[in-house]
């Protein structure tokens, strides 16, 4: 795997806390970093896909969004 090196700043309590949980995990801060920018990339294209999905097919339904709830909180 390659690796791009990047200076970056932080607000100080979000450094310390993410530093705090990268410890936790045994996970280094550059790794725990990876980790959090992979996640929030996911979400960033699962809302796209879902907004691609929408154009295509219309809104979805307050029963389906709860539906799509009860799945993500492992209830449905």
């Amino acid at each position: 795997m390659s690796v791009t090196k990047l200076s970056v700043s932080l607000d100080a309590a979000v450094a310390e806390a993410a530093a705090a949980s990268a410890a936790r995990r045994g996970l280094s801060l550059s790794a725990w970093l990876t980790r959090a920018a992979e996640s929030e990339l996911a979400i960033e294209d699962g809302l796209a896909a879902v907004a691609e999905w929408q154009a295509e097919h219309g809104t979805l339904s307050a029963d389906e969004l709860a539906a799509a709830d009860r799945v993500l909180d492992g209830k449905g």
